[in-house]
């Protein structure tokens, strides 16, 4: 099953969405700043993506310039700040079985469809 981490106010988002539903496959929406992403699943989206978590963080968002900018931080610190504050978390992510893609651009998803 196909997964996007959706942000519905994100255009990058609303754009990897627009692909999965012309691709006419079935996948599930995860609305990750309504339904908590757990810590297990946020260490499994790293490892699916084979990058280190600060690579996950947005950080132009204003959260991330005030707590967290010029602190030193190790993977577990990063992981905490993006559970604690999802609107960190990159998006879209597109999950396809053990394939895992940041739609950004979106046409990277094609890539794993």
């Amino acid at each position: 099953m196909i997964t996007i981490f959706h942000n519905p106010r994100c255009t990058k988002s609303r754009e990897g969405l627009q692909i999965l539903e012309k691709s006419g496959k079935d996948f599930e929406v995860v609305k990750y700043l309504e339904e908590s992403i757990s810590e297990a699943q946020l260490k499994k989206i790293i490892a699916l993506l084979g990058i280190q978590p600060i690579n996950l963080v947005r950080k132009n968002e204003a959260i991330w310039k005030s707590d967290f900018k010029g602190k030193e931080l190790n993977d577990k610190d990063v992981i905490s700040a993006m559970i604690k504050n999802p609107k960190l978390i990159e998006r879209p992510i597109v999950i396809n079985n053990n394939k895992a893609v940041i739609g950004r651009p979106p046409s990277l998803i094609l890539d794993i469809i």
